[in-house]
């Protein structure tokens, strides 16, 4: 490996020298790739081209693109990089307002952006002291465009970073709220190593926006495990299979929403899916059913509901194929370093089955939230381990099973109800697509039990139905008495319900 093999562009330099004509990346849509040597040389010009425009060590570069925009994304990821300046990855998805405060919280000193987006970079220029000016991929139109900030060298190039320098901050998804910045350091930026892989040209299919937690782990891990990137921003499940059967990619992510689209559509059976060996589901809990249905349809692979944050950083926990069907619901066990624990409101770990907050540690790679150190003192504990809202327990074999979000536990007249458990059976209804429960205030019990429901397409399904149905599979007290049918549950673009949008529809 090179000389500074810490840094993950390290395994960028590596995987040119080694591999300079493999395939590191492929843009399904435009049907476009991008070589190691070609990824590296171009990502050198663009650092070069930062730094002469007054780039310095720590500046903060938003990187503004659409998916459509895949290849130019991860070019600019890692020039900004190589230039010792931090990664600002920005939600195309927020509005103006959104972006502006996003960016002026994090004080940055460029974006690099396209035409569709540059009224709003207008308006983070015109409101952000320290933004200095923005790339564009199209004519310049008062910025700098893409080729004109590409310098002519593009020989191997490096601003000197420390471990502890900030890489990226990642603004969470804010499916509760406001979004906070996520500090992520150089020393704690890598779920894989860096390493030495044996290429074997097969596929890695994505489709995540890159500006997400998941979408960043498909920059580089793909070629650290000596596989070629296959992304594909726009998701049909007929064409997503089409595309397994056709390019045969070993490993591929997708989302709970992807997984009950391809469960349920009508050729499901038809394609051969044979060729993926690794199944990974995540950014929220998915339904058992769809799991199972999954894993029985693909035998050759281990399909697995992964758990991860933004603030865990690199941590994971994996599930052995031999038990996915032996423990349906279970995410797997944390791996090492990873420390994981199920605590009470006091923070004292509770027994085995017992259900409590998870709290997970990864030693000396504890992540904080950018200027806040109040919410930081609020997330992370004074030991390092982060508290992350999600409620679970472990099983006598080590086993993590998630029920739920802290704020998804609905206490309807003293009982405490999961939204997951009420969410996991009416998505058993046949006619049902998807589910959404969330708890909503009430005069007399408190809080009480609200079901959001996209019917499959073409099927009617009523109320009353329904209610017979959760009468059957449900103890009364969790049996929903709202039901209300929608086209579709807000999501962000990570793929995870906006349940405060449900529950109070006047928010932002």
């Amino acid at each position: 490996m090179p000389e500074w093999g810490s840094l993950q562009v390290d395994q960028l330099r590596y995987m040119a020298e080694r591999y300079p004509h493999e395939p590191a990346y492929r843009d399904l849509d435009a049907d476009t790739t991008i070589t190691f040597a070609e990824w590296e040389a171009e990502s050198n010009r663009l650092a070069r081209g930062l730094v002469a425009r007054g780039i310095a060590h720590g500046d903060r570069v938003a990187i503004y693109f659409p998916s459509e925009h895949c290849l130019r994304w991860i070019v600019a990821y890692a020039a900004v990089h190589k230039a010792g300046a931090v990664a600002v990855p920005a939600n195309t998805r927020l509005s103006e307002r959104e972006i502006v405060t996003i960016l002026g919280h994090a004080e940055v000193s460029s974006a690099i952006t396209c035409a569709s987006l540059r009224d709003n970079v207008r308006s983070v220029q015109a409101a952000v002291p320290s933004f200095r000016f923005a790339v564009t991929v199209n004519d310049g139109d008062g910025m700098i465009p893409w080729t004109d900030a590409l310098d002519v060298d593009a020989s191997r190039f490096q601003v000197p970073v420390h471990k502890d320098d900030l890489a990226d901050i990642m603004y969470t998804s804010g499916t509760t709220g406001l979004p906070k910045g996520v500090a992520v350091r150089h020393r704690n930026i890598a779920m894989i190593p860096n390493n030495e892989p044996v290429w074997t040209g097969g596929g890695w299919l994505h489709g995540a926006p890159l500006f997400t937690f998941a979408g960043l782990a498909f920059v580089f891990n793909p070629m650290k495990m000596g596989l070629t990137a296959l992304y594909l921003s726009k998701f049909d499940a007929g064409r997503w299979m089409q595309i397994v059967e056709r390019e045969k990619p070993v490993m591929t992510l997708i989302v709970p929403a992807m997984a009950e689209l391809l469960v349920a559509h009508p050729d499901f059976e038809k394609y051969d899916l044979s060729s993926l060996v690794m199944v990974s589901i995540g950014s929220a809990p998915v339904a058992p059913k769809t799991l199972l249905t999954l894993q029985e349809r693909l035998p050759q692979a281990t399909v697995s509901n992964s758990y991860g944050m933004s603030e865990a950083g690199p941590a994971f926990i994996v599930m052995p194929k031999e038990e996915v069907t032996k423990r349906i619901g279970s995410v797997g066990k944390p791996m090492a370093p990873m420390e994981a624990k199920i605590v009470d409101e006091q923070l004292a770990e509770v027994a085995v089955g017992e259900i409590g907050e998870l709290l997970c540690r990864l030693p000396g790679r504890q992540r904080e939230y950018y200027k806040d150190p109040t919410t930081t003192a609020q997330t992370w504990t004074d030991d390092g381990w982060l508290r992350t809202g999600d409620l679970g327990y472990f099983d006598d074999d080590g086993y993590l099973y998630l029920v739920g979000r802290k704020k998804d536990v609905i206490i309807r007249g003293g009982n405490n109800i999961y939204a997951t458990d009420v969410e996991a059976v009416i998505i058993e209804h046949p006619s049902v697509r998807e589910v959404a429960v969330v708890g909503v205030p009430h005069p007399v019990l408190g809080e009480d039990v609200a079901a959001f429901v996209v019917a499959r397409e073409g099927v009617a399904l009523h109320a009353d139905e329904l209610h017979a149905f959760c009468a059957e599979l449900l103890a009364d007290y969790k049996r929903p008495r709202q039901l209300h049918f929608v086209g579709e549950l807000p999501r962000n673009a990570t793929g995870k319900v906006m349940k405060h949008l449900l529950q109070h529809p006047e928010a932002p």
